[in-house]
């Protein structure tokens, strides 16, 4: 397995795991016994990051990822989220974001006990919380760092100035925000201060959701848990507009022997040294498949094929929810 290292210290695989869709979101969560031998099978292929939130459930997928990894846990890189207002004893949602430093410290020391281990390689904030200073944060997950019950800082949806006032308090190894060829927003500002301050990427969703991957089209039908179904981007309409996206990484994947998502995978890849992307699957073909993206070469001639053609394709419909998106990129 190729690795990469997000920020100046954490070294991982050039692709991670996620393991959110295994608990909650996708529709019901599978089969625990399953997940557990998913999430193993990926280390033996290679995988060393996985990814988890308190959210996820909430917490039963910190539950799983922890019971999974806990035989090698010292060969493998976790990282989990903070900053959403759950309540830690009954895991009751209580709406918005919390990111109070005590807040922090007590989630910190819960997902400890659920991922059974010591320290959290990569602990990041899951959503900007507009009533707590940045500095408070950063400050506060330093002092988590020095105690010894985290490695390494990471933010999720945060603006580019956000990151600038965290990553003066504590250095940040690695932003996570939505990032493929259905999404590229990224790349208007984002990217460019990564580079410059030397801050690792993580994209969640690198497949679309699922879209890029070809197995959905506007007569898909999504199981009524799924969140997919208040996405104004996977609406019937959208899906059939957004189509010629698809065809673009099928011309590539044929081309290439390869498959959609592959193509998909490979080329986020190409985007940047910095760059880990974590698809998420619950099925095992799937994630043999998306680890085949790493030794998939796409050459510079077949990078600006699928450049070129993606950038005439106005991609119909919003990433998340307006109440979602609202929380995004502050």
């Amino acid at each position: 397995m190729k690795r990469r290292k997000l920020g100046s210290h954490l070294e991982v695989s050039a692709l991670g795991l996620g393991c959110m869709s295994m608990s909650a979101l996708y529709g019901p969560p599978a089969d625990k016994q399953q997940m557990i031998k998913l999430i193993r099978a990926a280390h033996e292929h290679g995988v060393t990051l996985f990814d988890t939130a308190e959210s996820y459930g909430p917490f039963v997928n910190e539950e799983l990822v922890g019971e999974a990894l806990a035989p090698i846990r010292d060969k493998v890189e976790i990282a989990t989220k903070f900053g959403f207002d759950i309540d830690l004893s009954t895991g009751e949602r209580r709406g918005g974001t919390n990111s109070r430093p005590e807040h922090i410290k007590a989630v910190a020391d819960a997902a400890l006990k659920r991922l059974r281990t010591d320290r959290i390689d990569l602990f990041y904030q899951h959503r900007v919380d507009p009533a707590v200073p940045i500095e408070d944060v950063a400050g506060t997950v330093k002092d988590l760092i020095a105690a010894g019950k985290v490695r390494h800082f990471g933010l999720s949806e945060a603006g580019v100035q956000t990151i600038r006032r965290a990553h003066t308090v504590q250095p940040i190894a690695a932003i996570q925000s939505e990032y493929s060829l259905f999404w590229r927003g990224p790349e208007v500002e984002l990217l460019a201060v990564l580079n410059e301050l030397n801050i690792g990427f993580v994209p969640f969703s690198p497949l679309g959701a699922g879209f890029l991957t070809g197995m959905i089209d506007e007569n898909t039908r999504f199981d009524p848990t799924d969140f997919r179904n208040n996405v104004p981007r996977f609406s019937s309409e959208a899906r059939k507009a957004n189509m010629p996206l698809v065809k673009i990484v099928r011309a590539v994947a044929d081309r290439k022997g390869a498959t959609p998502a592959q193509v998909a995978l490979a080329w986020l890849l190409a985007q940047g040294p910095g760059i880990v992307p974590i698809p998420g699957t619950t099925k095992m073909h799937r994630l043999e498949e998306n680890l085949g993206a790493i030794d998939l070469e796409l050459t510079e001639a077949d990078l600006d094929d699928i450049d070129a053609e993606s950038k005439k394709v106005l991609v119909q419909g919003e990433r998340l929810p307006e109440a979602a998106l609202k929380m995004t990129g502050r």
